[in-house]
């Protein structure tokens, strides 16, 4: 079974990892937190680093790849090479990213929108989202069910794990890819009224409030209502801000909806929220 371990999410630094539960083995979507951070963070969620077979990142925003290259060093020193892999304009637009990679003797491996990527045992599938970035993804991760033999029928789920977060909107294909996982990262980042009255500058809320910023509490809430089955176990609010939001608006917009929507359904969905400075595990 898959895992979430959000490190860090929010404005200050966002950094996750998928682990499959099956063989130990993890993907990290992103690094924006400093090694202390991240190395202090996987050990409480009971990681062992040692099994980190590749990174993937979601755009280039500084809060998404700012630690990745100390972090790089770090688990390198420690005979810890993971692959990265981002969007060929995600890589263009970033030279921290282009940097950290570069500092670890490796290149950064391409990915686009459809791919499916084998990692760490999982397929994992790039899909576009909609943030003011060169470019910018969510994923869903799928555990296949091993072939008894070759030729044999093929791979089907295990497990799925969808991961969305930077969007001003869900769109088509998010709400597709994302159907039938059983655990789901969904960004939750404002209050509507509170980023409205809230001290930012009327440029910035603008920004967050359009089709290219971010998911709010209540566009959440559209989302899982649209998502939720009878698979679906847990949903994680994430990218929650500290200045338009507080920890247990999300929490209680995504149970309401889900109650009000699909009553048979909310009692096996556990909402948690994500933390910008303490870990969380979901499985």
């Amino acid at each position: 079974m898959l895992k979430l371990h959000v490190l860090a999410s929010g404005s200050r630094g966002n950094a996750a990892i998928v682990e499959n539960g099956r063989t130990g083995q993890g993907v990290l979507v992103d690094c924006g937190i400093c090694k202390r951070e991240f190395l202090d963070r996987a050990a409480t969620c009971g990681f062992d680093l040692s099994g980190l077979a590749a990174v993937v990142i979601t755009h280039d925003h500084g809060d998404h790849v700012k630690g990745l290259g100390v972090v790089l060093r770090g688990l390198a020193k420690a005979g810890v090479r993971p692959a990265v892999y981002a969007s060929e304009a995600v890589l263009a637009a970033s030279a921290p990213l282009r940097d950290a990679v570069a500092s670890v003797g490796v290149s950064c491996r391409v990915f686009a929108a459809g791919d499916r990527l084998p990692l760490a045992g999982l397929a994992v599938r790039p899909f576009a989202t909609s943030h003011d970035a060169a470019a910018s993804f969510g994923f869903r991760f799928d555990e296949p069910v091993p072939r008894v033999e070759e030729g044999g029928a093929p791979e089907v789920a295990a497990d799925a794990l969808g991961f969305v977060t930077d969007t001003g909107f869900m769109t088509d294909e998010a709400s597709r890819v994302l159907a039938g996982v059983r655990l789901l990262a969904l960004e939750s980042n404002h209050d509507d009224r509170m980023l409205r009255e809230g001290p930012y500058p009327y440029p910035v809320k603008q920004r967050i409030a359009s089709d290219r910023g971010h998911l709010s509490n209540e566009q959440a809430a559209r989302a899982l209502v649209d998502l939720v089955h009878e698979g679906l176990e847990a949903v994680v609010a994430m990218h929650v801000s500290q200045e338009n939001n507080t920890y247990r608006l999300p929490r209680e917009t995504l149970e309401r909806a889900l109650a009000e929507a699909s009553p048979a359904l909310a009692p096996q969905v556990r909402v948690t929220v994500a933390f910008q400075d303490r870990p969380v595990t979901v499985a």
